[in-house]
């Protein structure tokens, strides 16, 4: 794109070709007179605050003319006008065509003036369009902040600065997408979190080369992580919580902030940092460690609980006397591993078709899964009630932790068990073990050098204890009651 020059008419002709004025209804230009000479603003019509933007056209048709610059500097009369005439707190002179183009499709209103030559004023006058601050339907608690993060980039910021008031706390901006130009702001504290951390997430996001990030952070997170495919376990935590990725950036942690997103990126992320929720640190330090240890073994369950009740019915002579009462009478008229491999599917399917189900018609969705999935399945003979209380479990297991990237890792562990154990046995059963724990083991942070079981390996013996148990907040006063090193090895 090729940059202004002294002529301002060619000036206006340039900016009317590159916006296409004459083609997009919503881009706005408006031409005012300020005595004998004239200025032109582009906007895009409902970026703006249209209030403001009345009251600044009303002062500036109050204006005799542009004004006399006193100096002889090359954007004079631009500074000069911006400084004495523009009632706006962000407002800057630029030369950069390219920027001034970035700027009006982000929202900010550009002034092109006779006397400027090729400069020209960005004034920052946006209001977005915005949902208003309220609790994530996905991350409630009983007790605490009932605020949470929007569409909209500079509240999510705003949100995380009133809980910070450090000057440390670092908001760093970057633009990603040749075409979409997302806004894309990495936040952390200087001096607690880890420089090379840091440092990492700066690099891959300047050397990110893509046309637009076309599904918000679920984009931004693929191009930032190249994930071994075969390994489900996520890498990246979210939370749409304000108190929660404050708490985080405290605590060391850098996060990757995105426009058009509630969702902030928590990095670096391990296996226990999934096991974590807000409610935990709402409750005192007993009950708090006592949910998070049952969350812990409720959730690990829907692991193994699935997989060493098939291995007992296929193999009832291994099974513990204390345990025969667990083996059903019949099997059915499928065989149990079908079974078990349909109701994972069924699940899915059910999950699925709640989420494009209209709230009015969501009590229907209900009867009709529970008939299906209860009764008639039995009735006609598909399903055992054994296979029905088991899967039951599982599925309602997994909203004890809140991340569906890592329910969907250990649905395909679980399933991934059931086939072991189906063609080998007990040695598939063993197998089936040995290579969830392998690849929990292999997977590596974010950046591939930090262990995905920190602190278990390395091992770190009261940063381990910190995150079975909520210690007391007078013990940790700088963290949220968890023990870390900076560099989390």
């Amino acid at each position: 794109m090729r940059g202004l020059c002294a002529d301002y008419r060619e000036n206006v002709r340039l900016m009317d070709e590159i916006l296409r004025v004459e083609q997009n209804f919503d881009v706005i230009k408006k031409t005012i007179y300020l005595g004998k000479q004239e200025l032109t603003l582009y906007y895009i019509d409902g970026f703006v605050d249209g209030g403001s933007m009345n009251k600044l056209m009303i002062y500036f048709l109050s204006l005799k003319g542009l004004g006399a610059p006193t100096d002889d500097a090359e954007d004079a009369a631009a500074r000069y006008f911006c400084e004495h005439h523009v009632p706006f707190v962000e407002a800057e002179v630029t030369e950069d065509a390219q920027m001034m183009l970035q700027m009006v499709l982000s929202g900010t209103s550009l002034i092109l003036g006779e006397t400027f030559g090729r400069y020209a004023i960005v004034i920052d006058s946006r209001t977005y369009p915005t949902r208003s601050v309220e609790e994530p339907e996905s991350d409630r608690v009983m007790m605490g902040s009932r605020d949470g993060f929007v569409e909209t980039l500079v509240f999510n910021t705003a949100l995380i600065r009133r809980r910070i008031r450090d000057p440390a706390l670092t908001m760093q901006y970057f633009t990603v997408g040749a075409r979409s130009k997302s806004d894309v702001v990495l936040c952390y504290l200087e001096g607690q979190a880890d420089p090379g951390y840091v440092s990492f997430l700066q690099n891959r996001l300047r050397k990110i080369r893509t046309g637009a990030l076309t599904m918000g952070h679920e984009s931004l997170a693929e191009l930032l992580i190249h994930d071994k495919w075969y390994n489900p376990f996520p890498k990246i935590r979210y939370t749409e919580r304000p108190d929660v990725a404050a708490a985080q950036v405290l605590e060391g942690s850098v996060l990757v902030i995105i426009d058009n997103s509630p969702e902030i990126m928590v990095f670096p992320s391990t296996i226990f940092d999934f096991m974590q929720e807000t409610n935990d640190f709402y409750f005192p330090p007993l009950t708090g460690s006592y949910i998070r240890l049952v969350r812990h073994l409720v959730f690990w369950a829907t692991l193994f609980l699935v997989p060493v009740w098939f291995f007992f019915t296929q193999n009832p002579e291994l099974t513990p006397a204390f345990l025969r009462f667990v083996l059903p009478e019949s099997t059915g008229k499928i065989p149990i591993f079908v079974q078990l491999i349909l109701v994972e599917f069924m699940i899915d399917g059910l999950r699925m078709a709640s989420m494009n189900t209209p709230n009015m018609l969501s009590n229907s969705l209900s009867v009709v899964g529970g008939l299906i999935l209860g009764d008639f399945a039995v009735s006609v003979g598909w399903l055992i009630p054994e296979v029905i209380l088991y899967m039951a479990f599982v599925a309602i297991a997994n909203f004890s932790q809140r991340s569906y990237q890592l329910g969907y890792a250990f649905k395909f562990l679980r399933i991934g068990l059931l086939v072991c154990i189906y063609l080998f046995g007990g040695a598939g059963l063993v197998i089936g073990a040995v290579g969830a724990f392998l690849l929990l083991v292999t997977n590596k942070t974010a950046n591939g050098k930090r262990s995905y079981l920190y602190p278990l390996i390395p091992f770190n013996g009261k940063a381990l204890y910190s995150m079975f148990f909520r210690m007391r907040k007078d013990k940790f006063p700088d963290t949220n009651g968890i023990r870390r090193s900076k560099t989390g090895k």
